[in-house]
């Protein structure tokens, strides 16, 4: 409690301590007695560090004094101490630096001023302390998880390195000179019941009566129990209804042997044939499993992911010059499989399903004899600059990055110029009548990259002379193809332009970037002179005024535009100063391109509300809204029709409900076309297409719409037809090929470039096997961010693999004692038995390090003995724990640490403390990279004579005829994407240390996963309290979407709300 004075030894506590000990009578328990005090939840006890030397083990004296009383006496402190060291089993393998990354105290950390500098640094150290997880404190019979480790933790037969632990050294830098009390000495070993405290009468300080918050090492609160028995039994109800079976695994296993022997089939006979090459060995081609089928983390109806291994072919199958892709799939296709070859994403695939439908058999053959024939679909480059290249990471695999691939060149840097008709292209630069300035930039973007330049961004390395001249001139002819000649010619009256027309000036380097971004600013600015409507107050005129001004002379004077990345900051800062001046938002005020009619609506109604003044009637404002409302909206047809409605004294909202019926009445057009609905139901829709068409909108009464309750009972229950609607902006991942989610058999992905995704479907299964509590906790969150619609990657969200990740990082770094030892920390070296070349496979894979424990046998043997952790919470109470760690990053209640910092650090599996920070990574920012990758081309028409194929099945004998591939050398072609590499959430991953597994997530995509983090976390404090059960349940469904919310809305306005038999009055009509 106190400082010892010089000369003084111990303090009066410990000394009074010493004495009861020595002089307690005879141990109940050693005389075959009963136990009268058995240790309580709570009880701890305090440890001085002059006593620990005093009483260490190897001091002569105490054992002598052990050995002659041990007859008489129970065990004095440093004899129990003793006997306890020899039977001790492995501890926590990881190291202290960094262990929680400032979390506070990790679980086997004596915190105090003693021990600060006492920091462990490596993970092959030897702990001092053990803290057990609270079941295994109580006394009673020994948890199921109670260790049995039959030789000694330093032993060398340990399955687990010795280990040395300290506080971590952010801990201090993040939570303030707060100290913790040393946690308790608990030990257990195979032959004894830890002995019960005695003399719990003296005053026994801890944590409790420290600064700490996080929890007390051992009890839980009351709140935590049934907030861990609710979990534990969502766990048990849903976990077996999750996972997949054995009959499924069965099924799929019997689908890939036969795939496997197409694959064998097919490359023998092009390497016998047409390589002549007839010692090829047939079965030195496999089609081997990863992912989560491999890992143990599979899920009912999941994808299957698929291998192709063929080492003796010459080039690889993942190389641009091997036939063997296209090879597989016509043999695919012909045995009446669905099979399409995908060469866009990341890593080259075959997406394959087992039993097609007719039309998607019949559209897979029809695209395979395009290219066939020579006809290579062209992309959607548009579509391709604005969304970037969000894959679908498979599910539990590291891909290899496309840089890694043969013939695949990414860069930031500088791509060789063409300089045959540059001159001529940019001229041709040209905008259109009802062109945005947003799309007529990325035409020039298009132009810009096809003549081999680039922009000039912060991310990108300095231009070289060729390159800024190539820029420079798009820039030029950006200005002059602009649709409006007065925007053009004032634009190039400036002093920050003219440089670009006039050849006597010395060379300006410009971006086009910063030109859109003047372009965009000066439309604006023109357009002060010509405004229909006033700022509501003098003092905002006079303001908006100086704003204008200020624009006009940025443009005019040189300054910063030798920098044109500080030039284009302060551009863009004094441009969108003047896009929230609302009299110059009514000016242009128009439907921005996929924008719905009720965001337009929005929009509009809040600059009518900011120009609203005391000297101005709203009849007035509200006129001159509506009037530019309808002179906005992008379809043409359903603007004429409206403005040939009278629309006098009617509000904005009432203009904006016939505009939203109208455009209703189109998409149903559209879905009929698209064939959502059945002919049975086809004479309802046009009939309700009518009647929205001839609405009436009145301005005392509102939307009058005579409708039959039979007919309208039946449009409520037909499908939402906006949810195809034509001015949804194009799915580039749902077209006419892409296969559904049922009804086709077993769906996989055959993958070309998968080695160090093997190895990575290892690492996860070594895991899944390390404590019988990792898959139900895998199993449990898949389940969880599929319900509530977190886990599409191409969506902006992240993938299940990712989520895997995350839990494997809390039950290895957060969780307290940790659940799962660091396999890629811990006996990592490959066997000195094996040969030099399974060493080497073992060790790197593609210049990656792949070393980790890969022994699933010796994991799995430990697992089952309880000799790999001292972790006893169940189920539950990690799930507790996970959910709020990611749901706030403030002090944690479950464990001693503090949540993830979503916006400053990346999980890292393979890292000691399992956090790193962006900083360190350099993932700071957004980072476009331009990939230019080298795929294999169609072959010319001249070389291929498509022929018409003839039905089969992949049961018939028949195959089908498709065109044969040439036999020639096989050419390849460049393909150019842009890929956004976003890190909003950064997780690395455990071998491709370059790859945030999370890029693939938006700003969208990253509020809704933290919101649903969050959701998650106050329904499971909610358990037992008044307010339990007002935000649904844990794995309920994720509401309705937007759209649907507003279609159904939409309806009401029109016709009023839903009867509550409105269901029972469809099905009966």
């Amino acid at each position: 409690m106190f400082p010892n004075a010089p000369g003084q030894g111990v303090n009066l506590e410990d000394r009074l301590r010493g004495l009861i000990l020595n002089n307690a009578n005879t141990n109940p328990e050693l005389n075959g007695g009963p136990l009268r005090n058995v240790q309580q939840p709570g009880d701890q006890y305090g440890s001085d560090p002059t006593r620990q030397s005093e009483n260490a083990p190897g001091n002569p004296s105490n054992s002598q004094d052990a050995a002659g009383q041990q007859s008489r006496k129970r065990p004095n402190q440093a004899q129990r101490r003793q006997m306890n060291s020899q039977l001790s089993i492995p501890i926590d393998p990881r190291p202290s630096h960094g262990a929680q990354a400032g979390r506070g105290p990790g679980p086997n950390t004596p915190f105090g001023a003693g021990n600060v500098n006492n920091r462990g640094q490596h993970q092959n150290y030897r702990p001092h302390h053990q803290q057990y997880s609270p079941r295994f404190q109580q006394g009673g019979p020994g948890s199921p998880y109670s260790p049995r480790s039959p030789f000694p933790q330093a032993s060398p037969q340990s399955p687990m390195p010795p280990y040395q632990g300290g506080p971590s050294p952010q801990f201090q830098s993040r939570q303030g000179p707060v100290q913790f009390q040393q946690l308790p000495q608990l030990q257990a070993n195979a032959y004894a019941r830890p002995l019960p405290p005695q003399n719990r009468q003296l005053y026994q300080p801890g944590p409790s009566s420290m600064n700490s918050r996080g929890r007390q090492s051992g009890h839980y609160s009351d709140d935590f129990l049934p907030q861990a028995f609710l979990l534990d039994s969502m766990v048990q109800n849903v976990v077996p209804d999750v996972g997949i079976d054995a009959h499924e695994e069965a099924d799929k296993e019997a689908f890939r042997a036969l795939v496997e022997t197409a694959c064998r089939e097919a490359i023998t006979e092009y390497e016998q044939q047409e390589s002549g090459n007839q010692k090829f060995d047939a079965l030195s081609v496999e089609l081997r499993c990863f992912g989560s089928m491999r890992s143990g983390f599979a899920t009912k109806a999941s994808d299957m992911d698929l291998a192709l291994l063929t080492p003796r072919s010459h080039p690889a199958p993942d190389s641009p010059e091997s036939p063997i892709p296209r090879l597989l799939e016509k043999k695919l296709l012909n045995l009446g499989y669905g099979a399409r070859l995908l060469t866009r994403t990341r890593v080259p695939i075959i997406k394959l399903c087992q039993r097609p439908t007719e039309k998607l058999l019949a559209d897979l053959r029809e695209e395979r004899m395009k290219w066939e024939s020579g006809f290579a679909e062209e992309e959607d480059e548009e579509n391709e600059l604005n969304t970037p290249e969000p894959v679908a990471i498979s599910e539990d695999a590291s891909k290899v990055k496309s840089e890694d691939r043969p013939g695949t060149a990414t860069s930031d840097t500088s791509n060789k110029a063409k300089p045959s008709g540059n001159h001529e292209k940019s001229s041709s630069l040209k905008q259109k009548e009802n062109q945005s300035l947003g799309d007529y930039h990325n035409a020039a973007k298009r132009y810009l990259r096809k003549l081999g330049g680039r922009d000039l961004t912060t991310s990108s390395p300095p231009l070289n002379d060729e390159e800024g001249e190539i820029l420079n001139r798009v820039c030029k002819a950006f200005i002059t193809g602009l649709f409006s000649k007065e925007l053009s010619s004032r634009l190039q009256t400036y002093k920050s332009i003219s440089p670009l027309f006039d050849e006597s000036v010395p060379f300006l380097l410009r971006s086009l970037q910063g030109v859109v971004t003047q372009a965009e600013g000066e439309r604006l600015a023109m357009a002060w002179e010509s405004r229909i409507l006033k700022e509501p107050t003098e003092a905002r005129e006079s303001e908006y005024l100086e704003l204008v001004e200020s624009w006009r002379t940025l443009q005019g004077v040189l300054g910063n535009v030798t920098d044109p990345l500080l030039y284009n900051r302060q551009l863009y800062f004094a441009a969108e100063k003047l896009k929230r001046i609302a009299s110059l938002q009514v000016v242009f005020l128009e439907q921005i391109q996929h924008e719905e009619p009720v965001y337009y609506q929005t929009r509009a109604q809040k600059i009518m509300e900011e120009l609203r003044a005391r000297d101005q009637s709203s009849e007035e404002i509200s006129t001159i809204i509506v009037a530019q409302y309808i002179k906005g909206i992008s379809n043409s047809e359903i603007r004429a029709a409206l403005q040939s409605h009278d629309h006098t004294g009617m509000t904005l909202g009432l203009v904006a409900i016939h505009h939203r019926a109208l455009h209703l009445a189109v998409d149903y057009e559209h879905a009929l076309k698209s064939g959502v609905f059945d002919n049975t139901h086809r004479g309802d829709v046009e009939q309700y297409i009518a009647l929205l068409r001839g609405l009436k909108v009145d301005s005392q009464n509102g939307p009058q719409v005579h409708i039959d309750d039979v007919l309208l009972a039946k449009i409520r229950s037909l499908p939402d037809p906006t949810e195809i609607s034509p001015s949804k902006p194009r799915d580039r991942y749902k077209d006419h090929l892409e296969f559904p989610k049922t009804d086709i058999g077993i769906q996989c992905d055959i993958n070309f470039s998968a080695h160090l995704a093997i190895h990575n479907t290892q690492l996860l299964r070594c895991y899944s096997v390390s404590d019988p509590r990792v898959k139900p906790m895998v199993l449990f969150v898949k389940n969880w961010a599929k319900k509530r619609g977190i886990n599409t990657p191409y969506r902006g969200t992240l993938s299940s693999y990712g989520y895997v990740l995350m839990v494997l990082h809390y039950l290895v770094n957060v969780a307290q004692p940790f659940v799962c030892p660091n396999l890629q920390l811990v006996q990592k070296d490959p066997p000195h038995t094996l040969s030099p070349a399974e060493i080497a496979a073992r060790t790197t894979c593609q210049g990656r390090d792949v070393r980790f424990w890969r022994n699933e046998a010796e994991i799995r043997n430990l697992a089952e003995r309880k000799m790999l952790n001292h972790n006893h919470d169940p189920t539950g109470m990690l799930l507790r724990g996970f959910f709020e760690y990611f749901a706030q990053n403030g002090q944690m209640t479950t464990v001693q640490s503090r949540g993830f910092d979503w916006g400053r650090e990346v999980l890292s599996l393979r890292t000691p403390s399992g956090i790193l920070t962006k900083q360190e990574k350099g993932w700071v920012g957004a980072k476009t990279v331009v990939e230019t990758t080298t795929v294999a081309a169609p072959p010319t028409p001249s070389t291929a004579k498509p022929t018409t194929p003839t039905e089969s099945t992949a049961d018939g004998a028949e195959e089908v005829k498709t065109p044969k591939t040439p036999k020639t050398h096989t050419k390849t072609v460049e393909e150019t994407k842009e890929i956004r590499h976003r890190y909003l959430f950064a997780i690395e991953d455990p071998f491709e240390l370059d790859h945030n597994v999370a890029r693939t997530v938006t700003h969208n995509g990253i509020v809704s996963i933290r919101d649903e983090f969050r959701r998650a976390w106050r329904i499971i404090r909610s358990v037992r309290k008044p307010y339990e059960g007002q935000e649904g349940g844990l794995l309920d469904a994720q509401s309705k979407k937007d759209s649907e919310k507003g279609f159904h809305e939409l309806l009401n306005l029109l016709h009023g709300p839903a009867p509550k038999n409105a269901a029972k009055a469809a099905k009966d009509a």
